[in-house]
Parts: C-alpha cells; structure tokens; sequence
C-alpha cells in the first residue's frame, strides 16, 4: 500500500471510531422518550445497530456499497423498533456521501436515489404515532440530510473528475512538448549534418583533384604545383571557417558565427570549381539580388549549386559547366547541368552520381521549403540538377 493509501486508512479508521463514539454516546446521554425504547432493551441489540454501521466506515473508500447497505438495514430497523432517537443517524450519512464520492456517477446515484426513498418510506412509517406530532420535524431532516449527504459526495466526485482531467490535459502536454523537443532537435541534427556534408565534400572534392594534379606536375613544372597548393591552402581554410562556424553555433558561441552562405557568394564558388578543373558557364545575369531573396532561400540554393558541382568534380571530373539561376513566377530556378566526361574517359553511366546523401539532402532542403528537384541523365551526355523553390515560403521553415 502506498503512503498516501496508508494514511488515507488511518484516517478512516479514525472516522469509524469518532462516529461509533458519538452515535452510542449521543443516544445514551439523550435517553429515550416515553415511547421510545432504550437501546440497552433486547440485550442492547440497539446498540449493535449503532456500532456495526459506524465501524463499517474503515472500508467506506474500497466497498461504499456494501458499508451503505449495513448503514440503511441498521437504520431502518433501529427505527422500526422504536430504539431512542439521537445522532444514530451519523454513519448513514458518511455512508451515503463515500457512495457517490467514490462511486461511479450515475450508478451510485441511483442506488443512493433507491436507498433514500427506502428510508424515507420506513422513517415516516415507524413515525406515524409520534408524540408530540411536532416530531415528525426529525424525520424530514434525517431525509434531507440524507439527500444533501449524497450531493455532497456526487459534488466531491465532479471536482475530483476535473482535477484528474486537467492533470491528464497537463500531463499530455508536456508529452507533446517533449514529443516536439525531440522532434526538433532531430530536425536540427538533420541540418547541421546537411551543412556539414555541404561544406567538407566540397572541400574534400576540390582538395582532392588539386592534390592529384600537384603530384602529377610537381616535377615538370613547380610554378603550377605551387599554385595548386595555395589553392588547397585556401580552400582547406575556407572549410575550416565554414566548419568553426557550424559548430560555433553548436556550443552557443555568438561570436563564432559567420553569416550564412547565399547566392551573394557564387562567384566565389564557381572560381574554386574552375580551380578545379571545371569550364563553368554562368547564367545568372538575371538572377535576382541575394538582398531581395529570404535568407532561407538564398541559402538553400546556394547548398545546391555547391552540391551539384561537388557532385561533377567527384564523378565526372574535367568539364564543361552550366549554371543557371533565374527567378520567375513567383520562384527561383536552380539549375546545374555537365557535358559529362571528355573523350577518353570513363563513359557517363558509370560516372553518373547515386542518390546518395547529397541529392537527398539537396531534395530536402527543396521539399522543406515548397519547392521540387529534378535530377537525371541528359539527352545525350552528362547530369542535370534542377531545383525550384517558392520566393515565399511558410514561415519558420528551417532553412
């Protein structure tokens, strides 16, 4: 039994105690009328009416049926024999109020219903000989007595109803507030490890064909080894500060943030795709200005671009380049489309990028803000990615 269990027994025990006490106690030093039998008559059988009702109390919480029927047959007996009046009517009333307190509603207030028209009809028929007839004012309080003990208990019960269904309002929540938590800081972990992907294999892939073509001049021409590894110096740091800032903003610290990348930094990206290796056609002149696009936006497209031509560096290698970027109907068009690899090197459909994690995280990246990716082979030779993305998107949609 719990500890609230424990002392809600011992104080039940109390109750049946103090009433038991007062009921016997109360007649005795009323005494009876001179039509009233003492309840020490019948080898104090009256008594007994009085104790066993009272002491049924202990366990009014776990039986309040059971303590109310010995209430109302003792009652009802103790005045059809005429025992002396007085509080003998104490434990029916606990009895009645613990019944639709702890009962089930409409259920215990029928049987309290039933049990209080029982008694009433066997109250006023032991009293139909009262004397003096001014009496009979007992009577009809024992029955609103009874009746105002069963509101009590229905009333008791109603309140305890709505506490339990606000905690249970309260309790759920604060399961949804968790369930949102969490919910949200795996969406975060989805786009930090989105923008960590972003920045290193772009990186890793510049760093990767610039280190190839160093070790392969480094010999015969020394001038171009040494460019290339100023190249690799510059992009390495570059991703340094892009990663110090990711994770600046995993610890909190403000001042380790840099501004998010946007289509304000093409240019940038495109020369490092050319140190690269790749002829890049830009046609962009269109495009609207990184300022009038939401940051969102702007960010998301550049992600794309910088996917898709990690993406040719890696798998093509060598080649021409168009990227186009437009805005019209009210969305920004992303395109990225490669002439696949030059002669003599590996056919297209062997080079072809998988859908991996980045053109499933440039997809995402669309679909959080409204927008589509298309990708696919061209007709002929190379890869296309196209994206569109609404100007205007929800609110609080994660970048």
């Amino acid at each position: 039994m719990s500890e609230q269990g424990a002392a809600a027994a011992r104080a039940d025990a109390l109750l049946a105690l103090v009433v038991t006490a007062v009921q016997v106690l109360g007649v005795l030093v009323r005494g009876p009328e001179p039509n009233e039998r003492a309840i020490t008559d019948l080898a104090g059988f009256g008594v007994l009416l009085l104790v066993i009702p009272g002491l049924a109390l202990v366990v009014r919480r776990r039986r309040p049926g059971v303590v109310l029927g010995l209430a109302a047959l003792a009652s009802g007996t103790y005045y059809l024999l005429d025992y002396s009046d007085g509080p003998g009517w104490l434990a029916l009333f606990v009895a009645l109020y613990s019944l639709t307190a702890y009962g089930d509603g409409r259920g215990a207030l029928r049987i309290a219903a039933i049990t209080i028209s029982v008694l009433a009809v066997v109250w006023l028929v032991a009293a139909r000989d009262i004397e003096p007839a001014q009496a009979i004012g007992w009577v009809w309080f024992r029955i609103g007595a009874a009746v105002m003990s069963a509101a009590l208990g229905e009333s008791s019960r109603a309140r305890q109803v709505i506490l339990d269904e606000a905690v249970a309002r309260a309790e759920l929540a604060e399961r949804s507030r968790e369930d949102e938590t969490r919910a949200r800081v795996a969406d975060e972990r989805v786009r930090i490890a989105r923008e960590v992907h972003d920045t290193v294999a772009h990186a890793i892939a510049i760093v990767n064909v610039q280190a190839g073509v160093t070790a392969h001049v480094l010999d015969k021409r020394p001038d171009l080894a040494r460019e290339n590894l100023l190249a690799i110096e510059q992009t390495s740091s570059r991703a340094l500060e892009e990663m110090r800032s990711i994770l600046g903003m995993l610890r909190g610290e403000d001042d380790a943030r840099a501004p998010t990348s946007g289509l304000a930094d093409v240019d940038e990206l495109l020369e490092r795709a050319r140190e690269a290796g790749l002829q890049v056609e830009w046609n962009g002149d269109s495009a609207p200005a990184s300022e009038a696009l939401p940051s969102a936006v702007g960010t998301a497209a550049y992600r794309i671009l910088q996917e898709s031509l990690t993406n040719v560096i890696r798998h093509v290698g060598p080649t021409r380049v168009r990227v186009t970027v437009t805005a019209e109907a009210g969305e920004l068009s992303v395109s990225v489309s490669d002439d696949g690899p030059r002669d003599g090197a590996a056919s297209p459909s062997a080079t072809l990028p998988q859908p991996g994690h980045g053109i499933r995280g440039m997809r995402e990246r669309c679909e959080l803000l409204g927008g589509q990716l298309e990708t696919g082979r061209r007709i002929g030779h190379g890869f296309e990615v196209h994206a569109r993305i609404p100007l205007s998107f929800r609110a609080g949609a994660p970048a």
